[in-house]
């Protein structure tokens, strides 16, 4: 845009009108997102129990409304992502799997977490948190579609925190609801891995860094398999796991960025440390 006087152009200014998704769009897709979670919470928790009876072990998996409505609500996330990002003019014919998969599993997460409270103004509270949780992750995700945004590095930095966030509000809700640890492990491993996958791409120049994803998936599940069976809080075990989760993410990062091993190590171990001790400290 050019302001111009009786001498010709005085100054100009550069804007980028696609750096930041259209009101309407991000708005119906937040929107109709958390109707499909309010809607969920006012569905009969009925439905059936598949059971398998193992050598001295009795498998049961719960298969209930809300379970299914909360699947169906991700996934609805996830096609209005890929609706949102596909007006981005940079798109340029990518696949847009890489931007919806994190606001689907913060869509699920959030289920997850909802269904565990009992409700009045708790639930109030945790549904406003929510919805801005899935807001500020829908726009982030689509201002990272293009890495010459002015806002993509606070995006990035943003999904980063949103991330970790996520996987200790899911080790929280399932800690709290008293889940058995065949469930417990495989929804941590996948929010773990995924988390890792998305954050790890993200600073290593688009680069999918499954190996390590996995690794983080396994240790966090480890860990979260012993400390299942300790006398915890929800708020203790969520902060036992995601110290680790965030310091071998930043591990990952650092190494990537062709850091000494001695170097990297520093941060992760003072955070790891940190939410180790605060959870210690919460006794």
């Amino acid at each position: 845009m050019a302001f111009t006087g009786g001498t010709g152009t005085i100054f100009s200014v550069q804007t980028q009108p696609h750096s930041l998704p259209d009101p309407n769009r991000i708005g119906l897709l937040t929107s109709t997102v958390l109707l499909a979670l309010a809607l969920g919470r006012w569905i009969p928790a009925t439905g059936l129990t598949f059971e398998v009876q193992l050598p001295g072990f009795l498998l049961a998996l719960p298969l209930d409304a809300p379970s299914l409505i909360n699947l169906l609500t991700a996934a609805l996330a996830a096609a209005g992502m890929d609706w949102l990002v596909r007006g981005h003019p940079s798109l340029n014919g990518r696949s847009t799997f890489q931007w919806w998969y994190l606001p689907t599993l913060t869509t699920f997460v959030l289920g997850v977490a909802l269904s565990t409270l009992s409700g009045g103004v708790t639930w109030v509270i945790g549904f406003l948190i929510g919805g801005t949780l899935i807001f500020f992750v829908s726009l982030a995700e689509y201002v990272v579609v293009d890495a010459g945004a002015p806002q993509y590095t606070l995006a990035v930095a943003g999904l980063t925190a949103i991330s970790h966030t996520l996987f200790f509000i899911l080790a929280f809700a399932l800690s709290a609801s008293g889940v058995r640890l065949y469930l417990l492990l495989p929804a941590l491993f996948i929010a773990a891995a995924a988390a890792s996958l998305r954050i790890l791409h993200l600073w290593l120049g688009n680069k999918w860094e499954s190996g390590w994803s996995l690794g983080i998936g396994l240790v966090c599940v480890q860990l979260a398999a012993g400390l299942h069976y300790w006398p915890l809080t929800p708020v203790q075990f969520g902060l036992l796991l995601m110290g680790p989760l965030y310091g071998l993410n930043s591990l990952a990062i650092r190494l990537g960025e062709g850091a000494s091993v001695q170097r990297a190590a520093i941060e992760p171990s003072l955070v790891t440390a940190f939410c180790w001790g605060l959870a210690i400290l919460m006794r």
